[in-house]
């Protein structure tokens, strides 16, 4: 315990002390029903120990966590003091990946063994057939739990209380042995078990049900089966999930290795297409793929020459045509990772064009899928809102002015309208900051303006307007390589808290006419 705060060592200490008391009268009391204390408790272990036993395959069952159900039946079946029994040895061992080990999990075993307590005296008080000298639970006839329908209330506010002091006790540990803040230690931690510990005390409850009916132990081990079988299954899938999402952020993070200039773009464009979706009503399913659409959008640069994407000067049209072969790359790369799906689509045409003159294939209006349409809003949105190396940040409201002028023709009406009115609702707080200029602006400050810049669609209003002039150089001054400005209105900074106002270096724009689409880069 030399590497625990002293604090952390007390709280550690003050549990153990008193799952010691919680066990205590269990030890001294004659009529404690050893069998079926020790039948529990060899198999909550079993159910802890079961992670490290391979299977055939040579694979190790893992992400089952703790197996609640056989706690909340012995909490059912026996008195309080024997519950808390009961936890000790599946507490003590369960999985630990920190050190130190040990005290780990010591404390697991008294968090445990307390929280089974304080469930059977719920259980108990509420008038549960496990209250003290209720008689045994060996006796497999006995009349309390047979009457399932009563035993749901007194059950469920049994699975409530063990929730509450496992969470109680974990916050506690977090915020003395990890040294959270204290107003924050408890946050989520009771909405997150809560459903859960519900399900687990269900199924501890069948589980008495049929250990107290003529049937017995083997009833309620087959009860109990189907139960651990889906609780693996459902930790694997968040397994699974997990992995996805690595598969993703190392996907990203090797496009921002190949491209430095267009660092946290993905993010924010995920950001952004997830914003339209939101609005436009898509189910959580359909959602969730277009915010990895948007993430992963731009994949396919791994495979365009880094020398094009970081070259300083304009592109030949040979250059351009190499460039534009991405979303080609990027569909090829992402072919085989299922779970992507329709977001597939939407790296292909993410540059396509509702007017028909995009690229990769010309599709036009309602040719192009619905997935590729809105992350081409969300790119251009993107692409034209931040520093490049070959292009100025635009303000917000200028950025979605423009894609209102682009509106039908390089881009669906209907997605652009969702955008402003998203932006205009919420506001726009990019969660990836990690280019320099990024603009955050508040909510109902992003209606468009008419002082559109130039865009990649065609003359407009604004177009061919002057660039904001570099600070001036005196005499003999030599020539900057690059313009400081300080202006919290100008590109850039637009939207800035006057907090937020901050001395920025700007490359001098070496590349007009680059980006087409709106502000998009090839």
């Amino acid at each position: 315990m030399r590497v625990l705060p002293p604090a952390a060592r007390g709280y550690i200490l003050g549990a153990v002390l008193a799952a010691s008391g919680c066990t205590a009268p269990a030890l001294a009391d004659p009529g404690t029903p050893w069998r079926a204390v020790g039948l529990l408790a060899l198999l909550y272990l079993g159910c802890e120990l079961v992670r490290a036993c391979p299977l055939p395959g040579g694979r190790v069952p893992e992400g089952i966590g703790s197996f609640f159900p056989v706690v909340l039946a012995a909490v059912f079946l026996l008195p309080p003091a024997a519950a808390a029994l009961v936890a000790l040895p599946g507490g003590f061992a369960q999985a630990v990946v920190q050190r130190p080990a040990l005290v780990r999990r010591v404390w697991h075993a008294a968090q445990q063994a307390v929280a089974a307590w304080a469930a059977g005296w719920t259980f108990a008080l509420l008038g549960g057939p496990a209250a003290p000298g209720s008689g045994s639970v060996e006796e497999p006839a006995g009349a309390g739990l047979t009457q399932f329908p009563y035993a749901m209330l007194p059950a469920a506010a049994a699975a409530a209380a063990f929730c509450l002091v496992l969470t109680a006790l974990e916050g506690g540990v977090l915020a003395t042995a990890e040294r959270r803040p204290v107003r924050t230690a408890w946050d989520g931690l009771l909405t997150r078990a809560l459903a859960p510990h519900c399900v687990h005390g269900l199924a501890g409850l069948m589980m008495a049900v049929m250990w107290r009916s003529p049937y017995g132990l083997a009833a309620a081990l087959l009860v109990l089966l189907p139960m651990y079988i889906s609780c693996w299954v459902f930790a694997q899938y968040h397994r699974e999930r997990a992995a996805h999402q690595a598969t993703i952020r190392a996907l990203v993070q090797a496009v921002d290795l190949k491209d430095r200039y267009t660092r946290g773009h993905g993010e924010r464009v995920g950001q952004a297409s997830a914003m339209i979706a939101r609005e436009l009503g898509m189910p959580a399913d359909r959602l969730e793929v277009v915010r990895i659409a948007g993430i992963l959008h731009d994949v396919g640069k791994i495979g365009v020459p880094t020398r094009l994407l970081r070259k300083d000067g304009p592109l030949t049209p040979e250059e351009r045509r190499v460039i534009e072969l991405h979303p080609e790359y990027g569909h090829e790369m992402v072919r085989g990772i299922g779970f992507l799906g329709e977001a597939r689509s939407a790296i292909l045409h993410h540059h396509e064009r509702v007017d028909g003159s995009g690229y990769p294939y010309g599709l036009a209006g309602e040719q192009i899928p619905v997935p590729a349409r809105v992350v081409a809003v969300a790119d251009a949105f993107d692409a034209m809102t931040s520093t490049r190396s070959y292009s100025r940040a635009r303000p917000v409201p200028v950025a979605l002015a423009e894609l209102e002028r682009c509106a039908g023709a390089h881009f669906d009406p209907v997605m652009v309208r969702a955008l402003v009115a998203s932006i205009g609702r919420h506001g726009w707080h990019p969660v990836v900051t990690a280019d320099e200029d990024v603009q955050v602006i508040p909510a109902g400050s992003a209606s468009p303006s008419a002082s559109a810049s130039r865009s990649g669609c065609g003359p407009g209003p604004a177009s061919g307007a002057a660039a904001p002039a570099a600070p001036a150089v005196a005499p003999g001054a030599a020539a900057p390589a690059a313009a400081v400005v300080r202006d919290p209105a100008g590109p850039g900074l637009a939207g800035l808290p006057a907090q937020g106002a901050r001395l920025v270096v700007r490359t001098v724009d070496r590349r007009a006419g680059r980006e087409p689409d709106g502000g998009d880069e090839p």
